[in-house]
């Protein structure tokens, strides 16, 4: 045991050492990501548009080259089972690529149907950790899950159009933000 917590804290002081001496990397990593989410805020259609577009081209890629790997490998256990996985990989993707439209209508509806998801069953861990204390904040954020998802879907089909650019960019601005804060603390503690 105490031979995995050395390791785990050499570990810690490796990261630690590697942020501080490369604090400025972090920091226009974070720079640039917290730019890039205001654009994305800005720009939700364009930003979601894109998203799709490049989530299409990336199934169609990666469909063609598993599609190469089976020519060779019709032996393989399951392999219709596998073409008809590369087939759907490649159709999906070109649709999504010819119409990005839909599939930001399909990737939102699950997006909302997850709020959902998520929202009631915080509700019911609300409810079954009740007597423990600040239960009441889990309860506000499921509540706060589900009334986003109905909001949601009373706006659809115009929250397709911004939905995936927004949350890519209040995650882009979030996680750049922490990348600088954590960068210039921790090259401040020298």
């Amino acid at each position: 045991m105490s031979n995995v917590s050395e390791a785990g804290m050499a570990f810690r002081e490796a990261v630690k050492q590697s942020v501080r001496k490369n604090a400025w990397l972090f920091v226009l990593q974070g720079i640039l990501m917290v730019v890039a989410g205001v654009a994305a805020i800005a720009y939700p259609l364009l930003t979601s548009v894109a998203m799709i577009i490049f989530l299409g081209w990336t199934l169609i890629i990666v469909g063609v080259i598993q599609g190469m790997s089976l020519i060779t490998a019709r032996e393989a256990p399951h392999f219709w089972l596998q073409l008809i996985s590369v087939a759907l990989g490649c159709i999906i993707g070109a649709m999504m690529v010819w119409r990005p439209e839909a599939g930001l209508l399909v990737l939102t509806m699950l997006l909302i149907v997850y709020f959902m998801v998520e929202g009631i069953s915080k509700i019911v861990l609300s409810l079954t950790v009740r007597p423990l204390p600040n239960w009441g904040w889990v309860l506000a954020s499921g509540v706060v899950g589900v009334v986003l998802s109905v909001y949601l879907i009373g706006s659809m089909p115009l929250t397709a159009a911004w939905l995936l650019g927004l949350l890519l960019g209040i995650n882009l601005i979030s996680e750049g933000a922490a990348l600088v804060v954590l960068a210039w603390r921790a090259r401040s503690a020298n």
